[in-house]
């Protein structure tokens, strides 16, 4: 084992860490990976910026943009309309037709796209239908990702291990070479949750009201402010009020006016009321407050926040957004929204303590107290999936067919080999801007900036690990230890280690990691290598038993109201089905041949 060998597996397993564990972003560890390749000259500059104008890379950017195309235009808006329909003859048929529609949609457009566009859409339809979320958004999610492993574009992974076998020679994946396969997911898949996965969904009865729903009640209250009060003829940013005790000020209230963001600069007078968000500790010490008076207590609710001219409303964090690893106050959400964080879900647990100084993540639920002339601002910001139809934007509906008609011909040049998948997909791109489906800026907004870094970071890794020689050392492991029992029992191996990985990790870096190792393990083994990228493509875009494994599984979490036991109760016997599926029936659809 080589000097550089050793460093490029270091980096491997402290990328894995740093990736599991997110105590720095994604798109930051993909940059330092490609800075110490770079500064230890394991690879050269052209090599490490190779990742950036890797094929994968600009397709994967591109089908991000197709799929805002086909949002803007209506065209998921109409299966909300078709779901509602449906729902009046009862859940189960319009589960299963919710599942079937949106996985076909998934095998067209990025799946995590589709989810967030249908997010508030089923939400809406579990109120209308009087069933709790819970029972909607795990389907929804689920086959958003059996959909997605039907086609080439459903996935950014099949892009991915597609680009890499093309750099090793091999020949790209075929548009529909994993529908075969893919259909039998999509069947085993759908048939699991209506048996059996909805009757382990637990019921969780969402609260309408959203300020009940987050428990405000206790972090709310009134004060009046007495004329002998220090805070008199203060500035909000100047009083006692906030450098001693350092509460929030949503809302004041002066004769009969009522002024909504108060803001820092706003000089408190006598006899003020004052709408504020504290804690109990803050609430003793404002009792003791000489010329200060709580008000009575009273149950809050959401018409109490409401006026003219603000609105409460609730939001996704969009996992790999702008928002995603940073804190309210470092990314200044009120002067960039318009809007105020009351309260924050994240995974099972409501929050109202020091949220200015709260690390945002993907999938965390906020509830927000927005002005109205903010409110175009918020709703078309990608940082946000909102969880209401007001929520949604306005559509192009006379874009429709033009829109559809585009996203075809790039499916349908790229099918017939026409033209590479990327030159389809970037040629899809301008024609829906120029054809005013999409303007310029919501294009680039379209695009997860950090998804193209984290490719092209972990992209040049597998470079290294490759042109190091580690690769085939790993693949030598792995013969010695799983090869020895067949080429399948490997094919079932592989597919094992980029499940488990992926339900941790990212999978677009799972499968940057782990396909080039396969590739070395069947050249080893003097096999076609086809049979050992489908277990990684396959296994990489179907992760059930985690929330933070897919990103899908992200965005449900917090609107569902599930636990990490729910995904590993109802994801796990999926995710072992679709292992013995993949096991069984991989080496029927590509079979081993000698090269």
């Amino acid at each position: 084992m080589t000097v550089e060998m050793v460093l490029v597996l270091i980096v491997v397993l402290v990328a894995v860490i740093l990736f599991i564990t997110e105590k720095i972003s994604v798109d930051l560890v993909a940059l330092i990976i490609v800075a110490i390749l770079l500064l230890s000259r394991i690879i050269t500059p052209e090599e490490g910026l190779s990742g950036f104008s890797n094929t994968a890379t600009v397709t994967v950017g591109a089908m991000l943009v197709l799929s805002a195309g086909l949002f803007k235009s209506g065209a998921v808006n109409l299966l909300g309309a078709g779901l509602r329909r449906l729902s009046r003859h009862g859940s189960g048929i319009a589960i299963l037709t919710m599942m079937i529609c949106v996985g076909t949609i998934s095998a067209f457009i990025n799946n995590t796209a589709a989810v967030a566009m249908l997010l508030p859409i089923v939400m809406s339809t579990a109120r209308e239908m009087r069933v709790s979320p819970s029972k909607l958004l795990m389907p929804l999610s689920f086959a958003s990702m059996f959909g997605g492993v039907c086609t080439l574009i459903g996935s950014s992974t099949n892009i991915l291990v597609s680009s890499i076998a093309e750099r090793y020679g091999q020949p790209g994946l075929g548009m529909f070479e994993m529908t075969q396969l893919g259909l039998v997911f999509f069947a085993a898949g759908t048939v699991y949750m209506m048996a059996v996965g909805l009757r382990l969904i637990p019921d969780r009865q969402v609260e309408d009201d959203l300020t009940q729903r987050f428990g405000m009640g206790d972090y709310l209250t009134e004060i009046v402010l007495l004329p002998e009060a220090k805070s008199i003829g203060t500035t909000i940013a100047d009083s006692p009020l906030g450098e001693d005790i350092d509460l929030e000020i949503l809302e004041l209230r002066r004769h009969a006016g009522r002024f909504q963001f108060p803001g820092p600069h706003t000089v408190l007078q006598a006899d003020d009321i004052l709408l504020v968000r504290c804690n109990a500790e803050q609430i003793k010490r404002l009792q003791e407050r000489e010329g200060i008076a709580l008000k009575s207590e009273m149950q809050w609710h959401d018409k109490d926040f409401e006026s003219d001219d603000t609105r409460l409303m609730e939001a996704v964090v969009a996992p790999y957004s702008v928002l995603d690893g940073r804190t309210v106050k470092g990314i200044r959400f009120k002067d960039n929204f318009g809007a105020t964080v009351l309260a924050i879900r994240h995974n099972a647990e409501i929050l109202h303590d020091h949220l200015n100084t709260r690390i945002l993540r993907g999938g965390d639920m906020l509830l927000l107290k927005v002005r109205e002339d903010s409110f175009e601002r918020l709703r078309n910001s990608p940082a946000f999936v909102m969880m209401s139809d007001a929520g949604l934007p306005t559509f192009r509906t006379d874009k429709l067919l033009i829109a559809l008609t585009i996203v075809a011909g790039v499916v349908g040049t790229a099918a017939l080999n026409l033209v590479p998948l990327v030159i389809s997909a970037i040629t899809g791109c301008a024609l829906l801007i120029l054809t005013g489906c999409l303007t310029m800026e919501e294009a680039y907004q379209a695009v997860e900036w950090k998804i193209i870094f984290l490719l092209a970071g972990v992209l040049t890794l597998g470079v290294a690990l490759e042109k190091t020689g580690a690769a085939l050392l790993l693949s030598n492991w792995m013969i010695a230890t799983v090869g020895v029992l067949g080429p399948v029992a490997l094919v079932s191996a592989f597919y094992l280690v980029t499940s488990l990985l992926t339900e941790t990790m990212s999978n677009n870096a799972t499968a940057a990691l782990l396909t080039p190792i396969a590739i070395a393990a069947a050249q080893s083994l003097d096999v076609d290598p086809r049979p050992f990228l489908m277990a990684i493509a396959f296994a990489a875009s179907a992760s059930f038993m985690t929330p933070v494994g897919y990103q899908t599984n992200t965005l449900i979490y917090g609107p569902g109201q599930y636990t990490f036991a729910d995904f590993l109760r109802i994801g796990t016997p999926l995710n072992i089905l679709f292992w013995l599926l993949a096991t069984l029936l991989i080496p029927v659809f590509w079979p081993f041949q000698h090269v």
